[in-house]
């Protein structure tokens, strides 16, 4: 099977990539490769590898950045979507769109549903969202929705953690936003068998648990042989952002289950796996010791 994926230098496009190219015939496309802002760039690349299935992993994906240049956002998240929607369906492919929790507006108190109304409170949600809807209407599409993604290949939440705390200083996470952690190369191996079954739908995708930011934040600190004691909680209305965060965003993986695939394992293993992997980098928690490519 031949597969594109986009964004293949941010974050999840890392893991998405490295989970394939072991399974499946893969094209990383960077944004110097595809700038999915342009549609006739976006359908000639397209056009000339033929991929079966597109891993739609581009976007803009900083809340902060998305609410500071709304059109930026949506030009990048709708327009870059519509355009890979459009090339896809002229050359035949199936669409596999990566998603967010923040389609949702957290004022849910238990874990939700695919089936749950979307209610988006920033920019980035309803951009997302309005990528969401492009991609269901193709015939042959998976939407996945993941959160608090953490992984190799680029900064994330938990390596920004344990380098300040390496460095002696405290690190602040919220202690109010509860949510579900992804570890990317769980969630990339989980997308290949979902893809390879041909089974498409919308499916909540993240390791099994929920947890809040401080303690994913602690646990990795704990796990990494650091003081979690370093990682200070505050409410996240109080960190000085400027789009509003998510109190709740549990998301029950109920399409998964009822397709009859296994769960991803617990978010801790899956983060003690992962440290255990920084720990055997080149000193892996000096800054600049991983790339910080744009996502798109």
């Amino acid at each position: 099977m031949n597969v594109a994926v986009t964004g293949s230098t941010g974050l999840f496009g890392h893991g998405l990539v490295e989970v394939f190219r072991s399974r499946h015939t893969v094209f990383p496309l960077t944004r110097a490769e595809v700038n999915i802002t342009k549609a006739e760039e976006v359908r000639v690349v397209l056009a000339k590898l033929r991929p079966d299935i597109i891993v739609h992993a581009a976007a803009t994906p900083d809340l902060d950045i998305c609410e500071a240049d709304p059109g930026t956002a949506f030009l990048v998240n709708v327009e870059g979507t519509r355009h890979v929607v459009e090339a896809a369906q002229e050359i035949n492919a199936a669409v596999a769109y990566i998603s967010t929790d923040a389609i949702f507006d957290g004022r849910k108190q238990t874990p939700y549903t695919e089936s749950d109304p979307t209610h988006p409170p920033t920019v980035y949600g309803r951009t997302k969202l309005l990528a969401e809807q492009m991609v269901r209407d193709l015939p042959a599409h998976w939407i996945f929705r993941v959160s608090v993604l953490f992984g190799p290949g680029k900064t994330n939440f938990v390596e920004k953690c344990l380098r300040k705390i390496a460095a002696g200083e405290e690190y602040v996470a919220a202690s109010n936003q509860v949510g579900t952690a992804t570890y990317t190369l769980d969630a990339a191996r989980k997308i290949a068998e979902v893809l390879e079954s041909r089974h498409y739908g919308l499916f909540h995708l993240s390791n099994a648990g929920a947890c809040s930011r401080l303690e994913l934040a602690r646990r990795a600190a704990a796990l990494a042989g650091l003081d979690p004691e370093k990682v200070i909680g505050k409410p996240a209305e109080q960190m000085g952002r400027l789009a509003p965060r998510l109190n709740y965003s549990v998301m029950e993986m109920e399409a998964l289950k009822q397709a009859g695939f296994a769960l991803p394992r617990n978010w801790e293993e899956a983060l003690a796996e992962y440290i255990r992997a920084l720990d055997q980098l080149q000193n892996p928690l000096v800054p600049g010791a991983m790339p910080t490519a744009k996502s798109w």
